[in-house]
Formats: C-alpha cells, structure tokens, sequence
C-alpha cells in the first residue's frame, strides 16, 4: 500500500485536533477595585478630576443645604476650573458662595452661569433667596423680588432686575418704589421715555419723595426736555436742600438753556456742600468759561481732572 507523505499527514492531524477542540473564550483584562465611598463627601476617583454626574450635583447641592458650603466648595471650585465647566456647576458655587457671604465671588459665578445657560432661570432665582435671608424676607415675598432687582441693578443684570422688579408689582401693586426701581433700569438700559413714565407713576405715590422728582430731571435732560428737567429739579431742592444732586442736574440744565449765570450759582452751592465731586469743577469750569473768566474756568478743569484721576484704581494697587 502507498504511503502518505509526512507533511501531508501532519496536516491531517492537526485539522482533525482542531475541529475536535472546543472554542478558545476571549479572557476578560482584570477590573481595577472600586474607590472607596466617602459617607458625606461627592463621588471621586483616585487621581482624576470627580465627574460632575446629575447624583454628584445633587449631593454637593445638599451639602450645601446642610451647611457644609466650605466643603462643597472645594469640589466645585476644582469643577468649574474645567473648561468648558459643566452644566450647573458655576449655579451651585454661585449658591455656596452666597451662603458663605461671599458675595463678589458669588457675582462672577452667577454671571458666568447666565453666560453658560442664559434661561437658566434656577441660577436667576438664586439671588432672591440669598439676598431675602440675609435681609429678613420670605423668600416668595414681594420685598424680596424688589430687594433682589435693586441689587442685581447694582450688578448690572438688568434683564433678571427688570423681571424681579414686575413680579414684585405683581404680588403687591401698591409696594413702595417699585416702579422708582423700574425707572432706574429702564434709564441704565437707555430706554428713557419708558423710565419717564414709571419715575411719574412713583411721583403720584409718594410725592413727597425727593429723590424721585431728582431722577425725573436727570430722565427729562436725557431726552432734551430742559423745561421739564428744570421744573422737577427745582421741585427736588424743595424737598430736599441739602442734597447735592439736584444742584449740580440744574446746572447742567441751565448751561444746556445758556444760561451759565444761572448755572453758576446752583453749582457754586454744590461745591460749597461737596467738594470732591469732580463733575461739579467741570461743569463749573464751563459756566465760568462761558463768562469769560478764564483762569477760574481753569482752575476747575483742572481740579476736576485731578479728583477723577485719583478716585482711578492704579495698576500698582490692584491685587
């Protein structure tokens, strides 16, 4: 009989091994051991920055509550380093921040969670409650919508301001200066005619108020109405003669109707009662060019550019 060549007996062989064996398995590489948890403390892996998951933020938001802001700070100031941070991050440090009375830290962080997520309306809400605990208000409560509009007005965030403001009308219509707070936003925003008429809807509420027909000038010589802004000034030195402000708006205002004599006096009276204002020296050095005295009209150009140049933050000084 006819042998078969080695070779081709081999392969034979191992043909019939491997049909016969079973299925060789994929080996699964050995898992790492899991962090250990912390009872109080959010989720961390070891040697990474903590993952900012839904459970994460809920966890750090009732540290929060439970008054452990200082601890919940350190996680998310690691947190919103991140860039871009992630999403309610810069909401949660704004709240931490705030309970802490940080509130310059807390600004920046409310203003970049507006940034992040403009209808973020929970990080708009966070400064009425903030500023209605630390003011003695219900939260929900008329004072406080107002409360929280004025200091957002400070801050420049006149969208939130204006909202805040109108709700506070609309849980209380007759509530003091709420529409005085609607001008003043309204004037920041340029939108004069609509300040105009919510400073006259305050004036019919409180007439005795000053400071009102004082912004009611300043309003009427934004949108060229000297004859008005001169009548509200003067209605403002009535009720109120030792304020400077409506003495240096009437000087203004009669300097715009060419009347520098005029002008002159009320902002000599204003000097007299404060002298570091520098936009009485300027306004008097024009009522004082426009008289022809030269070298006092100097003066006050000068003394003007001196005190605003001082009242500047110097490179050296800012830390």
């Amino acid at each position: 009989m006819r042998r078969l060549p080695k070779l081709v007996v081999l392969r034979s062989l191992l043909a019939v091994a491997a049909l016969s064996s079973p299925p060789l398995r994929a080996q699964k590489p050995p898992q790492p051991a899991p962090a250990p948890q912390t009872p109080d403390g959010p989720t961390a892996t070891t040697g990474t920055a903590p993952a900012a998951s839904t459970a994460n933020l809920t966890q750090l938001r009732r540290m929060i509550d439970r008054g452990q802001s200082a601890d919940a700070l350190k996680e998310l100031n690691a947190l919103s380093a991140r860039q871009p941070p992630p999403p309610g991050v810069n909401r949660l440090r704004g709240l931490a921040l705030y309970s802490q009375n940080q509130f310059v830290e807390a600004d920046a962080a409310l203003a970049a969670a507006l940034q992040q997520g403009p209808h973020d309306e929970e990080a708009a809400q966070l400064p009425r409650r903030a500023f209605a605990t630390q003011y003695g208000f219900p939260p929900d409560s008329a004072p406080a919508y107002l409360l929280a509009a004025r200091l957002l007005l400070l801050r420049e965030y006149l969208p939130v301001a204006q909202q805040f403001a109108a709700k506070s009308l609309e849980l209380d219509p007759q509530l003091p200066l709420a529409h005085a707070l609607l001008g003043e936003i309204a004037l920041a925003g340029q939108h004069i005619d609509e300040a105009i008429a919510e400073f006259e809807k305050e004036r019919l509420r409180n007439p005795l108020n000053g400071s009102i027909y004082e912004r009611l000038g300043d309003a009427y010589t934004r949108a060229g109405d000297y004859t008005k802004a001169q009548q509200s000034l003067q209605r403002a030195l009535l009720l109120e003669p030792n304020s400077t402000g409506p003495y240096i708006l009437l000087g203004k205002v009669l300097l715009k109707r060419q009347d520098p004599a005029s002008a002159m006096t009320y902002l000599e009276r204003a000097e007299k009662m404060d002298p570091s204002n520098y936009m009485t020296h300027s306004l008097l050095g024009q009522a004082y060019r426009s008289l022809g005295r030269t070298d006092d009209a100097t003066r006050e150009i000068q003394l003007s550019q001196k005190i605003q140049a001082a009242s500047e933050p110097k490179l050296e000084t800012v830390r």
